[in-house]
């Protein structure tokens, strides 16, 4: 009446990411790089003038969009996920867009000017 719960291990279930560990460092070393290579040039491009305040912060977003899709698939797990995970994510970043975009109209409204 009293026994204590089965935790052996089951045989037919295993992690995704338990096996080849050595590929899965190197990959995780390869993208840590990049992403150090990628905030060098985030730097440097921060003393570059494009012309525009706009430009600017705009190129400084793509990198930094960059960087973000990189964490997301690899750090995250992103990139082996289900169908679900992507319609979750589209849907968010298309949120989050939206609401950049509102912030850009109100703020640059021509017609106040």
């Amino acid at each position: 009446m009293n026994n204590p719960p089965d935790v052996s291990p089951d045989p037919t279930e295993h992690e995704e990411y338990a096996h080849n560990v050595a590929a899965h460092r190197n990959r995780y070393l390869i993208v840590g790089g990049i992403l150090l290579f990628a905030t060098g040039l985030t730097v440097a491009l921060s003393y570059v003038d494009f012309g525009s305040r706009k430009l600017n912060i705009a190129v400084a977003m793509i990198v930094a969009t960059f960087k973000v899709g990189l964490v997301a698939a690899i750090f995250m797990h992103l990139a082996a996920e289900k169908r679900l995970i992507y319609r979750v994510l589209l849907f968010t970043g298309l949120f989050v867009f939206a609401l950049f975009w509102l912030t850009f109209l109100a703020w640059y409204d021509p017609v106040s000017r």
